[in-house]
């Protein structure tokens, strides 16, 4: 047979059951149901079957009622600071500076790339993927050219005039070839 859980007298039963009542945040109504259910007497297994939530939560909740109060109750995850960022706000400079020169092979930025200069910044090791987000982070967007024609020539400084593309059937745009994400190069856009 499951245990009661106690429930230290913060608030009275009634005041349980108004504030469980009145709360406009569905998670701070959520906890005040299983306090009041719990100071009423009704047992953690009666509480889970009323409000859905497993018995392991419904402890915790009690507890932290007991501990801090009513302001224990309602989501707390506005008080959780996050994980530290790879980079502080100084690494961040010095790769924005590095990024407007060229990458180390002599060719374009990438994800992996700076992921590995970050890793030689911060002595961990960073995984690609991170280093795409801090390529977006400094203020760098993916910048691919426009597709070209496959009969066209290059261009070579000089218009092309009409009459060469007048003797070429007409074609539709479903002929155009995309151009892969390989072509792209990592520019700032701040």
């Amino acid at each position: 047979m499951p245990k009661y859980v106690s429930i230290a007298p913060h608030l009275s039963v009634d005041d349980l059951e108004y504030r469980y009542r009145k709360a406009s945040d569905p998670v701070e109504r959520s906890h005040f149901q299983i306090v009041w259910l719990l100071a009423q007497g009704k047992r953690v297994g009666e509480v889970s079957l009323v409000t859905g939530y497993c018995a392991n939560w419904i402890r915790q909740v009690a507890r932290r009622y007991n501990r801090e109060g009513a302001q224990g109750l309602g989501d707390q995850r506005q008080h959780n600071r996050g994980a530290t960022p790879f980079l502080s706000l100084d690494q961040q400079k010095r790769l924005r500076d590095k990024l407007e020169q060229a990458a180390p092979d002599g060719g374009l930025w990438t994800g992996q790339k700076v992921a590995l200069w970050m890793s030689e910044q911060t002595e961990r090791k960073i995984h690609p993927q991170r280093g795409w987000d801090y390529l977006k982070r400094v203020g760098f967007s993916l910048q691919i050219p426009r597709p070209r024609h496959r009969h066209l020539p290059r261009r070579t400084g000089k218009r092309h005039s009409n009459a060469t593309s007048q003797s070429r059937p007409n074609r539709s745009s479903k002929h155009i070839h995309r151009i892969g994400w390989n072509y792209g190069a990592w520019m700032s856009i701040g």
